[in-house]
């Protein structure tokens, strides 16, 4: 087995993309040509990191365990001479790339880690049982049980009943003409040539196939794979065959979705590829939850979505850090630190709770510019939930033009980075002239906002000085606070910033329950939900604001209250100044209270010092 890193005319042959490329990234140009050369580029990459992993095993680990690891890769050849498309399936598979490059960093870095140097290595002969099985070859093989359970990825898992307290111990597989026999703690698993169907401690890997004929999706329902969440390994996740169902039912209902609204990303979806999806715990109605990663190429780790529209937006999402993580690993957007023990620089994101460093930035603009494609077309050519269409496209487009425009220009972007922030402003600049329904624009902009304005409050701090200052100037009775405190603010990221995303969240559930059903549940079910939060969503603005200087009037208001008290007072024709001051500036008036009544001087009408702190120059 090799890469295709190979020599022509006594020239190394590496993977490029030139600049004419990057507008493939934004749906221009040949998706075709485009996707085939992540492809190869990717799978050069993993042989190459396979090809260190050796090397690093044969010089550092003593040679009884090495011999292990060598004999499993002898066999991984012999399969490869016999079912080539299945072991590059399994090398490529997204578990693999995790455990390769997490293996490799171990033995570079040679620390000791969480699992034991055996587990590590074990994981190749793991993946040459599988590719052996399927070869239909004899064998015999010890490999790792981790919680009872044996993955074998492409081909299914064993179960052992009695092992699943402990975390780790060995099975011996041996194999023979397709079948397969594991034994561990004095239980024996059996595998039939067949492969597709469940046995007693055998369960075959859950395949689907969505969609009609021509252009369908494959992918694998990844429940055991120990790296399928992209981190630490983690014991099985199985599917109830209720689960299973549904997410049969419900990727079918977005991947017609998707072929009809957006048939690009259906397109490179399908011959990226996407090639397994893991599924995660259910979360919060409108809050579900999904992850990728760099090294995982084609893996998504994702909770159920609540509609086919959000699961095919969902996919759109993923795939776009696995498209742009792919692309990255053949031309960096960004040039590296020059003083790495320089403090990092963090930044904005309009769709997280914490402040984000520039590599994070750019992953999350061009993933939401993805949703904001896939919501624009949706509006178009469904008929059903508009209004909901329209509230996620033009929120979608807002977060990403705010974020991009801060980022654009920033001196650390190559050339490539450039370019491809300059193609995704442009596109994004057109869409921010379409109509949309005025109900659907309002509900995005209240969630802009309210994101921003609390976002500020959590991780904006201004100087001690410049609050000193001002305690003093209210003491004194001034007119107006000193201009000190409209410095810049200092960032200091608060862990304690969570469901920064509430007013989205609400406005979700008032479009999909007009009648407001949701709202006697809300403070129990919605995270980051308070009174104050729901009336806002209501549009009962005044009693808000009675709410909220109550809350304020307390001991320890939440960050987020002086936020909320400027939506609160937008439609108050006598306080839109100070509205406006509190939405932009909302940690000078949370800095400026908490100073006030650390020091005596509690003041009983939050208004009236916010009126203060918004007083013109």
């Amino acid at each position: 087995m090799g890469a295709d890193v190979g020599a022509a005319r006594n020239h190394p042959a590496f993977h490029s993309l030139s600049a004419e490329e990057v507008p493939a990234l934004v749906h221009d140009g040949d998706p075709g040509r485009f996707m085939l050369g992540l492809l190869k580029a990717e799978r050069s990459r993993r042989m190459l990191l396979l090809r260190a992993f050796l090397d690093r095993v044969r010089q550092d680990i003593p040679a009884d365990e090495a011999a292990a690891v060598a004999q499993a890769w002898d066999l991984l050849e012999r399969a490869q001479r016999v079912t080539p498309e299945f072991v590059e399936e399994i090398l490529m598979s997204p578990g693999t790339g995790i455990w390769v490059s997490s293996a490799l960093r171990r033995l570079r870095d040679g620390a000791s880690g969480r699992l034991p140097l055996w587990v590590v290595t074990g994981r190749l002969p793991a993946l040459a049982v599988a590719a052996a099985t399927r070869a239909r070859l004899s064998f015999a093989m010890e490999v790792p049980v981790h919680q009872g359970t044996v993955s074998l990825p492409g081909l299914g898992c064993a179960r052992f009943e009695g092992l699943d307290v402990e975390p780790w111990a060995t099975a011996q597989a041996v194999g023979r003409e397709g079948s397969l026999r594991m034994t561990a703690g004095g239980t024996e698993v059996l595998m039939d040539p067949g492969r597709r169907h469940a046995a007693p401690g055998w369960l075959p890997a859950r395949r689907l196939t969505v969609g009609p004929p021509g252009p369908a999706l494959h992918l694998v329902l990844e429940e055991h794979d120990p790296y399928r969440t992209f981190s630490s390994p983690r014991g099985p996740r199985f599917l109830s065959p209720a689960e299973e169902h549904v997410w049969r039912s419900s990727l079918s209902d977005a991947w017609d979705i998707l072929i009809r609204d957006d048939p690009v990303a259906a397109w490179e979806m399908r011959h990226g590829p996407l090639i397994s999806l893991a599924p995660a715990d259910a979360r919060e109605k409108f809050r579900p939850y999904s992850s990728s990663a760099g090294e995982a190429f084609g893996g998504i780790s994702a909770s159920l979505p609540d509609t086919p529209a959000q699961l095919a937006a969902t996919l759109v999402h993923e795939f776009q850090h696995i498209k742009l993580g792919a692309f990255i690993h053949l031309e960096p957007l960004l040039r590296r630190v020059e003083n790495e023990n320089a403090e990092i620089e963090l930044f904005y994101a309009s769709w997280r709770d914490d402040p984000r460093p520039l590599e994070g930035i750019i992953q999350g603009i061009y993933a939401f510019f993805g949703v904001t494609r896939f919501w624009r077309a949706h509006r178009r050519k469904s008929a059903a939930s508009e209004l909901l269409a329209d509230f996620e496209f033009s929120l979608c487009r807002q977060q990403v033009w705010e974020t991009l425009k801060n980022v654009r220009r920033h001196p650390r972007l190559t050339a490539v980075g450039r370019r491809l922030l300059h193609l995704v402003g442009e596109r994004c600049e057109r869409w921010l002239g379409e109509e949309v329904s005025r109900t659907g624009i309002r509900l995005a902009y209240e969630a802009a906002t309210d994101h921003r304005a609390k976002w500020r409050a959590h991780h904006l701090h201004p100087s001690p000085q410049a609050v000193d200052e001002a305690v003093r100037a209210w003491k004194r009775g001034d007119g107006r606070p000193s201009v000190l405190l409209e410095a810049a603010p200092r960032s200091a990221p608060d862990a304690g910033a969570v469901c920064l995303d509430t007013a989205a969240t609400l406005a979700r559930h008032t479009i999909a329950d007009p009648r407001g059903h949701w709202v006697s549940r809300a403070e129990d079910q919605i995270g980051g939900a308070g009174r104050a939060d729901v009336l806002l969503a209501l549009g009962e603005r005044s009693a808000a604001r009675r709410v909220l200087v109550e809350q304020l009037r307390a001991d320890d208001p939440p960050a987020g209250s002086w936020a909320l008290l400027g939506r609160a007072l937008a439609d108050d024709p006598e306080h839109g100044r100070v509205s406006r001051f509190l939405l932009e500036h909302p940690e000078r008036a949370r800095a400026v209270h908490a100073a006030l009544r650390t020091a005596g001087l509690d003041q009983d009408d939050p208004v009236q010092l916010a009126v203060w702190l918004a007083e013109d120059r």
